[in-house]
């Protein structure tokens, strides 16, 4: 009999099953790993805090109570270690703030933004846009539109991994893509998006 739930995959985890562990692992890795490049723009820190991400489900895997779904605890950890790996980031190279062209401060890089030869090549202008102004949302905003328009997670979801109400969400979504949509007005009236 095929184990397909999550749940019921990470029950068989906290009862000592190796196995399970990995169907998990083959699952999400790549989905965190996704989410983290989104996240911190850094290939290497992604795969660093997807696989941390892992070793914290391994090591708690005796306390996880299912009482949300699998996902939303993957997640939430996840998102943790991603705001933490972006604040150690900004304490450790502390970058100036940029001005755009209007004089007001514009979020700094907080990792090296310099794409490779590859990225330069397969990155578009409208891309790169996009990407820097989803990048300059704060933080929780940036999280919301993430984990909803890449990762394709639900409302209830994304409240219980930011541990805030529905509505709550949908007024952070709300905002971001009002803040998105100021922000790329340009391409809007270009016709590019």
């Amino acid at each position: 009999m095929a184990i397909d739930s999550d749940l019921e995959l990470m029950l068989r985890v906290q009862n000592g099953d190796a196995e399970s562990f990995e169907l998990l692992l083959n699952r999400y890795r790549l989905p965190l790993v996704s989410y983290f490049v989104r996240m911190v723009r850094d290939r290497a820190l992604a795969e660093d805090l997807a696989q941390e991400v892992f070793l914290r489900v391994y090591q708690a895997r005796q306390r996880y109570q299912p009482e949300a779904r699998f996902t939303t605890w993957l997640y939430r950890i996840a998102t943790n270690l991603a705001l933490n790996a972006l604040r150690d980031r900004k304490t450790d190279d502390a970058p100036a703030l940029e001005e755009d062209g209007e004089g007001v401060p514009r979020v700094a890089r907080i990792v090296d933004s310099r794409p490779t030869a590859e990225e330069q090549l397969m990155l578009s202008d409208r891309e790169r846009l996009i990407r820097e102004a989803i990048e300059s949302l704060p933080e929780k905003q940036r999280v919301a539109v993430i984990l909803h328009k890449y990762q394709e997670v639900d409302y209830r979801q994304i409240a219980k991994v930011l541990e805030v109400s529905e509505s709550a969400v949908k007024s952070l979504l709300f905002r971001a893509y009002e803040n998105l949509r100021t922000r790329l007005q340009p391409l809007l009236q270009g016709g590019q998006l």
